[in-house]
């Protein structure tokens, strides 16, 4: 498996240390940490911001994890979380309008395929409507969106392939354990920040492995 959000919910799997079974890979149960520092830029970027939405895939049976990681860290930092759904492309819009009419100040766009398979058209309808959005990956920033913020795809694609080498050299995926990535990726486009009219501080700039011009 790859980039699976939540393989012991879904059944895929007993625990991450002992498959046991006939699956192993590559997980994402610790990605969904990124959801708090997620909203902790956006709390650093946004002077007085009370109110983030979030998007998710219901679809996808892992991404209520998410909602509960995202909620979590919301409570903690005093934001008000407006929750939105999108299972498709068609759904974006409304996803966007939404947000803009519950007065959220700023959206997180979830990790998920459904959103990674359709960056462009994400990220026109949050400059279309100047909402500033950070994403679960550093594509989204480097087609034009604010802020990507997540596990590395280069290296958990390289850690991937190793294990199906190992699995083709004889070994059982019920004795390789799931492994989780370790290489998080921040990429952040200046161009678009200067659209919203956002500073971004020097304490996000150092941070960050890529930034756009």
């Amino acid at each position: 498996m790859f980039e699976v959000g939540d393989p012991i919910g879904m059944g895929l799997v007993p625990s991450l240390a002992k498959p046991g079974g006939n699956v192993t890979g590559v997980a994402q149960v610790v990605a969904h940490e990124i959801y708090g520092k997620q909203l902790q830029m956006l709390v650093d970027l946004i002077p007085r911001l009370s109110r983030v939405a979030l998007l998710w895939n219901p679809a996808n049976l892992a991404q209520p994890a998410v909602v509960k990681q995202t909620e979590a860290a919301a409570k903690t930092l005093g934001i008000t979380l407006q929750s939105l759904t999108a299972q498709g492309p068609d759904d974006f819009e409304k996803a966007v309008l939404s947000a803009i009419r519950g007065h959220s100040g700023a959206l997180i766009v979830s990790r998920d395929a459904i959103f990674a398979n359709h960056v462009g058209r994400l990220v026109e309808l949050t400059a279309v409507h100047r909402l500033p959005a950070i994403y679960g990956y550093g594509s989204f920033a480097e087609a034009g969106g604010l802020i990507g913020y997540g596990p590395d795809p280069v290296e958990i694609s390289r850690r991937a392939a190793a294990l199906v080498a190992r699995i083709l050299n004889g070994a059982k995926p019920s004795d390789l354990p799931v492994e989780q990535p370790t290489k998080f990726e921040l990429v952040i486009n200046l161009k678009t920040a200067k659209a919203l009219g956002i500073t971004i501080p020097q304490s996000i700039l150092v941070r960050a492995d890529e930034l756009i011009q």
